[in-house]
């Protein structure tokens, strides 16, 4: 099967090498192309992903001028191969569980139906960069929610819901995996965690107002949406909390 991973980059020298450890050791599961989009680094985050690039040809660099996350993803899904079965995403300072695709890929084997799978993600306070795990003792929360890099996705599905809306400067994802539910797209939802999502200063979600503003307009697109096409289904049963109590997000 061959499975593509877009991955955004915009300064993250630090974090992109174990985001993209963290996909190779799973090279076994799938045939890999990783698609790394630079979105104008002006640190060093190009050069690592090079650097890497020697060992592992699965890894494609792309680079544009500082244009945004969405317009940076929509540059990704240019670039998928003709034989591009199953695309999925990750954010260049999160990481990817190992197994995480041989368990996900496998449901499409058993069910060739199947347009999706989304699963869990683990939110951390602290990563261990050398094991690509959540590093000892550190806080952490398992959540399902409007996440990009908890599903994979069939070709057929990206293809049918189109390109993420740039207008957005944060919550393309949301505005983008709300039109995928809504569209009926068939999917199960795994209790395993697809997702380590690191949390540290520079996370964009730690914006001041942005955040919040980008994600109500994408709820308030989803209803004007269908309002005018009753069609389109409710967005329910896709998120959950566990052990929130004393965590903040922001």
């Amino acid at each position: 099967m061959k499975l593509s991973v877009i991955m955004p980059v915009y300064n993250r020298e630090r974090y992109v090498v174990p985001a993209l450890r963290s996909l190779l050791r799973q090279r076994d599961a799938a045939d890999l192309d990783i698609i790394v989009i630079d979105d104008g680094s002006t640190d060093g985050s190009a050069k690592a992903v090079r650097a890497m690039m020697d060992e592992a040809p699965c890894i494609r660099l792309f680079q544009q001028t500082n244009k945004g996350v969405a317009r940076a993803r929509n540059h990704g899904l240019r670039q998928l191969l003709p034989q591009t079965e199953f695309i999925s995403f990750l954010d260049s300072d999160d990481i990817s569980p190992a197994g995480r695709f041989k368990a996900d890929l496998g449901r499409f084997e058993a069910d060739p139906s199947l347009e999706l799978t989304y699963s869990l993600i683990k939110l951390v306070d602290s990563m261990d960069d050398e094991a690509l795990e959540p590093a000892a003792n550190t806080r952490s929360l398992t959540v399902r929610g409007l996440s990009l890099s908890a599903g994979i996705f069939t070709r057929k599905l990206v293809d049918r819901t189109g390109g993420f809306d740039e207008a957005f400067s944060q919550a393309e994802d949301t505005d983008y995996l709300l039109r995928i539910f809504e569209s009926g797209a068939r999917f199960v939802m795994p209790d395993t965690v697809a997702t380590y999502y690191r949390r540290h200063p520079g996370n964009m979600t730690k914006a001041r107002d942005v955040p919040l503003r980008e994600y109500l307009r994408a709820i308030h697109k989803s209803m004007s949406r269908r309002k005018a096409n009753p069609s389109l289904r409710m967005v329910e049963g896709i998120f959950d909390l566990r052990d929130s109590a004393g965590w903040r997000f922001m």
